[in-house]
């Protein structure tokens, strides 16, 4: 068995897959044994043929690449690249627009699992490409979260909320931790199910954590003695449809977990919030739009997915 099998999903952005598995390989000793598995996610037929060509020529056993004509999403891609995964101890789901910065930061997640029972998924600190440190922990995405703000909730009740914007010096359990690096328990994520396919785009690592914690009651914790480099947003373009998708997302997500009276009274919120904003705003006129007309799932960037040819 495995210790480590580290996923990375592919969209339209070889060039930063390249780089990500590059710096992997260059910081990984063999005290670990891994595997790693690309999945390009729909990409046109020119950006897989560089990834192809370009893991090719890295000359490694370990790396294996898989195919999917049409964008899954996160959360699916990631199943798949499960799918065709060879048995491991853990997995680590890796953004492809991400850079390894440390000596053997998988050994030293591995090592930290091993010695907390208790945790189910544990991440890294995450740096900008300029050196600086953005916060990485969460607190669960949740209908209170949404309305009382995450800087209010940390006030009122800190060891529930641990302060996301703190540099923290030693692990710290968490809501949950950014999807750009999740180092899970293998047996924890087949045990919940893995990643829901349902969300195409956000609030997969929340919806994940919030499962394990409840079924299996382990933690999520921030591990801050290793870093990784994210490119935010370099491998997802921001526009009114993917601010669409964070929205239905978190109506999903708030139905799954809370009730549909949660959903109904969020769907409400959002509607009138845009509403007030919609006159002055086009793009928020667009978002109004669609949650007048019920936030359904069919306005979801999963039904705008077109199959490659090939």
């Amino acid at each position: 068995m495995l210790d480590v099998n580290c996923i990375y999903v592919n969209y339209n952005s070889a060039t930063f897959t390249i780089a990500a598995i590059s710096s992997l390989l260059e910081k990984t000793s063999d005290t670990v044994v891994y595997e790693i598995i690309v999945v390009d996610n729909g990409s046109a037929y020119e950006d897989y043929e560089l990834l192809k060509t370009s893991l090719e020529q890295f000359n490694s056993s370990a790396i294996k690449i898989y195919r999917s004509r049409i964008n899954t999403g996160f959360g699916a891609g990631n199943m798949l690249g499960v799918n065709f995964a060879s048995p491991s101890k853990y997995y680590a789901f890796i953004n492809n627009d991400t850079l390894f910065t440390q000596e053997n930061t998988l050994l030293d997640l591995k090592l930290f699992m091993d010695a907390t029972p208790d945790a189910g998924v544990c991440g890294p600190q995450m740096m900008s490409e300029n050196g600086d440190r953005i916060s990485s922990i969460d607190h669960h995405a949740t209908p209170m979260r949404q309305l009382l703000k995450r800087d209010f909730l940390e006030f009122i009740n800190s060891n529930k909320y641990p302060k996301r914007k703190k540099e923290y010096a030693k692990p710290v359990a968490c809501g949950f931790i950014p999807g750009s690096f999740m180092f899970v328990k293998t047996s924890s994520f087949d045990k919940v199910g893995g990643f829901d396919s349902a969300l195409f785009l956000y609030y997969e690592e929340s919806d994940l954590c919030l499962r394990i914690l409840k079924k299996l009651k382990e933690k999520t914790y921030h591990y801050p003695a290793q870093q990784y480099i994210h490119y935010q947003g370099k491998s997802t373009e921001k526009n009114v449809f993917v601010k669409l998708e964070q929205k239905l997302s978190f109506l999903y997500l708030t139905q799954k977990h809370h009730g549909r009276f949660a959903r109904a009274f969020m769907h409400c919120f959002f509607t009138i919030k845009y509403a007030l904003s919609s006159p002055f705003n086009s793009k928020k006129r667009q978002m109004f739009m669609a949650l007048w007309k019920g936030g359904a799932i069919d306005q979801s960037l999963r039904c705008k997915q077109i199959i490659q040819e090939k």
